[in-house]
């Protein structure tokens, strides 16, 4: 299992997490096998975001004895109510739902407190003036929780959030189809099938700004939504058009920027290992280029995917490395200094690009990749 920095929280997470989808099968009967499955192959990191007293009292059972071994993702603001769940900015259920929460969990904290389903401008705002983030903030200082965090499915919202500067997490959907939806409050829109009645066309910019702006404020995002709920993997239900495998998903929300950890969505344990093996999948399994270029709703052209099919460059230069950093840069109309100096260590730069477009005729999404370099090497005074 690799790891990856979670922002600058200073938290080791493994690149895939396990989401709480399978802990409500069978009454919580599987959770155990799927944590012992999980911990058996290095993953440490758990979103719950149900408030099921029968889930959140099954994980506890499943992490006696190894609490430690695992970084939790739990959810404020959600509680049971009538069997069955119910998103919450009430405080006084707010604070029942947590002491609930942890009691069923048997522990007395949670590594990373994610303030759950903010996806309009205004919820963030009630939740700033509310109470809510100042509850989640005294569970911080009381240590409570580690961490703040937010979950989102609306970009502008979950832009708010981080520049308020109290995020230290983002829990966001990320997925290639989703990419290509433009900021909205009703999150069913992404998956309804008239959303993707006409031909899409490139990665919605207010999404693109978010992803680089969590980048470079130093949030981790740990990724939901990564197979489209599984629609994405079966061809007849894709928006896309045509399915990928769990492999390829992963690979590309890995490859969005600030992304670090993905949050697998499995029913059983064999669920569970079909994304675990993308540890150990072929550069040729994780390719995701081929099968996106042949999508016949959406289209890709002219948009760098980070897929690396430009390599190798003849002058050695890690073009997707600094497509990124061109992209950060862009994004905040400027050059931050964090951004700066990890282009100053790398070792070639845009600056030793001979513009023998070599690159360019490999590219499957016919990006004009030494424009990019001429503009890269023009921000960062090669």
């Amino acid at each position: 299992m690799n790891f990856r920095e979670l922002g600058n929280t200073g938290l080791s997470v493994s690149e895939i997490g396990m989401g709480c989808e399978g802990f409500g099968e069978e009454h919580g009967g599987r959770t155990k096998a799927m944590v012992d499955a999980a911990h058996a192959a290095g993953v440490n990191y758990i979103d719950l975001y149900s408030s099921d007293p029968h889930i959140r009292s099954s994980l506890g059972e499943a992490l006696a004895g190894r609490r430690g071994d695992f970084i939790l993702q739990a959810h404020i603001c959600t509680v049971w109510r009538n069997g069955q769940y119910k998103c919450t900015r009430k405080l006084s259920e707010i604070e029942e739902g947590f002491a609930d929460l942890l009691s069923r969990l048997k522990t007395d904290y949670i590594d990373v407190g994610m303030i759950h389903y903010v996806d309009s401008v205004r919820e963030w705002e009630k939740i700033e003036r509310g109470g809510v983030l100042a509850y989640a903030q005294k569970l911080k200082a009381e240590g409570k929780i580690g961490h703040i965090g937010v979950s989102s499915h609306n970009p502008l919202a979950a832009i708010r959030a981080v520049e308020s500067g109290a995020v230290e997490v983002l829990m966001f959907s990320v997925n290639p189809c989703y990419d290509l939806q433009p900021a909205g409050e009703d999150c069913e829109d992404l998956w309804r099938e008239e959303s993707y009645a006409h031909p899409l066309t490139n990665m919605d910019p207010d999404r693109e700004r978010l992803y680089e702006l969590c980048a470079q404020r130093g949030v981790g995002i740990t990724v939901m939504k990564a197979f489209g709920g599984g629609d994405l993997l079966d061809a007849a239900l894709s928006p896309a058009g045509r399915a990928l495998t769990p492999v390829q998903c992963i690979a590309y929300a890995l490859g969005r920027p600030a992304v670090s950890t993905v949050l697998a969505g499995a029913h059983s344990v064999e669920e569970l290992r079909a994304s675990i093996a993308y540890e150990s999948a072929t550069a040729e399994e994780r390719d995701y280029a081929a099968a996106f270029s042949a999508f016949p709703r959406i289209n890709w052209t002219g948009h760098c995917m980070y897929c690396g099919h430009c390599a190798p460059c003849t002058a050695g230069i890690d073009i997707a490395t600094v497509t990124k950093f061109l992209n950060l840069a862009r994004a905040q109309g400027g050059l931050p200094e964090t951004v700066r100096e990890h282009y100053a260590v790398l070792e070639k730069k845009a600056g030793d690009c001979t513009a023998c477009r070599a690159c360019e005729a490999r590219c499957p999404f016919g990006v004009a990749i030494a424009e990019n370099m001429r503009a890269a090497k023009e921000i960062f005074g090669d």
